[in-house]
């Protein structure tokens, strides 16, 4: 058995971060709070393959409840609708409520966002949004879908890495 040892400083930190990377299962539902500020509500699916025990390949779906706040809630609503791929950074909370018809304690776990990217074929590219970034402009997504390539040619010398 190893000796026990403590470590030299006091551990009181604790971690609650999550990256999601999903597809829209709905389009997001903005709504106004009381104090004036936007929420948006939307559901988000996550895919897992792997392989079992035979070797045959199997996925797996999780479904995760997210919720936005402020300019983020805004724009998210704006720019993704069901089915579009969405980049999510936040945390881990876990509402109850009593439920007055029933008189049962209900509980929902949601991810509140922090930060998010559109997906690949999402409205914009890059950039990323929420919290001092929020503000940056949106731009629409080209029309057909298409990506835009500028006319002059790239020196390999000009790309940074």
């Amino acid at each position: 058995m190893l000796p026990s040892r403590t470590l030299p400083y006091n551990i009181d930190m604790y971690l609650n971060k999550v990256f999601l990377y999903g597809n829209l299962t709905r389009d997001p539902e903005l709504k106004a709070l009381p104090s004036g500020g936007q929420v948006a509500n939307f559901g988000l699916a996550t895919n897992r393959s792997y392989k079992d025990k035979s070797g045959a390949k199997q996925e797996s779906t999780e479904f995760h409840n997210i919720v936005a706040f402020g300019r983020t809630a805004e724009v998210i609503a704006q720019y993704c609708k069901k089915g579009r791929p969405i980049f999510v950074e936040g945390r881990i909370t876990t509402r109850s409520w009593d439920d007055k018809e029933t008189g049962k304690k209900n509980y929902r776990t949601e991810i509140i966002v922090e930060n998010f990217q559109f997906g690949a074929d999402g409205a914009r590219t890059g950039g990323e949004t929420g919290g001092s970034s929020a503000s940056r402009e949106e731009q629409p997504a080209p029309q057909g879908g298409e990506i835009q390539y500028p006319d002059e040619e790239i020196n390999p010398e000009d790309i940074p890495f």
